[in-house]
């Protein structure tokens, strides 16, 4: 195990002193961590009108049906999305009886809804400060809401931004792995990653304690690094999480190698991981550059 459930208050340095301003944090441990492994910060939105259930539901009866997804909650750590039974409900339905239903739901893009989006821009205003000097470039801000019923378990699986995610309401546990290490995320299922094959994951029994382990209560955010593998299991009470999400320049940079090197598996070669050779990645990365705007002059 790589730490114990952590609980632990957040020393932190207070940033919400104005109005808009929700964060706050150890700013040693955010520049030390950002991007490179998990760290708490602390947040102020618990008793914010925009998570209260009936405005939730408000949001969901505006949002397009592609942009919530729910299913079964009572799942398995390890489990492909096309196998993730559906709850039988409707969304409404599935919000109405979340104390209920053991299911699980999310809502994606709710910066469409402009009073969220500011609610994003304000977060996100005040980590960029220290993210543009570790990862700059903030680009494609989004943000999403998780309602997840009691005792219910959120798959193993990778996601592709950086990310905070903000607990509102309810308990969690977060157990997250180190994305650096090619024996618990190997090359090869990051090139299925970039390849939009699935982003969910088989973990191995060995594995599964090689975690950090969180308990994130009210209050409490963790920050997940890009494609660190994670899985989620609820407590005993309704959870609502608020995520918020950026990407950055290196990003696109990082799934166009993992893309192409995935096209030289299929070609019968073995790829060196992005990474491990500098001027490989950047022979490579031109070469899809070249590639991408000849096949969008051609119509492609």
């Amino acid at each position: 195990m790589i730490d114990a459930v952590q609980t632990r208050p957040v020393t932190e340095v207070k940033t919400n002193s104005k109005p808009g301003e929700w964060l706050s944090w150890n700013q040693e441990e955010f520049e030390h961590c950002f991007s490179k492994r998990p760290f708490l910060i602390s947040h102020d939105l618990c008793n914010h009108p925009f998570f209260d259930v009936e405005r939730l539901l408000e949001l969901a009866q505006k949002l397009p049906a592609d942009q919530i997804e729910y299913n079964a909650g009572q799942l398995p750590v390890s489990i492909s999305h096309a196998e993730t039974p559906m709850n039988g409900l409707s969304a409404d339905e599935t919000i109405r009886r979340i104390a209920e239903c053991k299911s699980w739901m999310v809502m994606k893009y709710i910066e469409q809804d402009p009073e969220y989006r500011q609610l994003l821009e304000e977060c996100l205003a005040q980590v960029a400060p220290l993210t543009e000097k570790i990862a700059p470039g903030m680009m494609k801000p989004h943000a999403f809401v998780f309602m997840t019923s009691p005792g219910s378990v959120t798959p193993y699986h990778i996601d592709p931004e950086h990310n905070f995610l903000l607990q509102i309401r309810g308990e969690k546990i977060v157990r997250l792995y180190d994305g650096n290490d090619p024996t618990l995320l190997s090359p090869r299922e990051l090139e299925d990653f970039y390849c939009d094959r699935g982003r969910n994951l088989v973990i191995s029994e060995e594995n599964k304690e090689r975690c950090w382990t969180y308990r994130l209560k009210p209050g409490q955010a963790l920050h997940f690094p890009v494609t660190f593998p994670h899985w989620v299991e609820n407590a005993d009470d309704v959870s609502i999480s608020f995520s918020i999400t950026f990407r950055t320049p290196d990003l696109d940079r990082r799934r166009a190698l993992y893309r192409m090197n995935s096209g030289f598996r299929k070609l019968g070669c073995n790829p060196a991981a992005p990474g491990t050779n500098r001027l490989c990645d950047n022979a490579c990365y031109q070469a899809f550059r070249v590639w991408r705007k000849a096949s969008s002059f051609l119509g492609r």
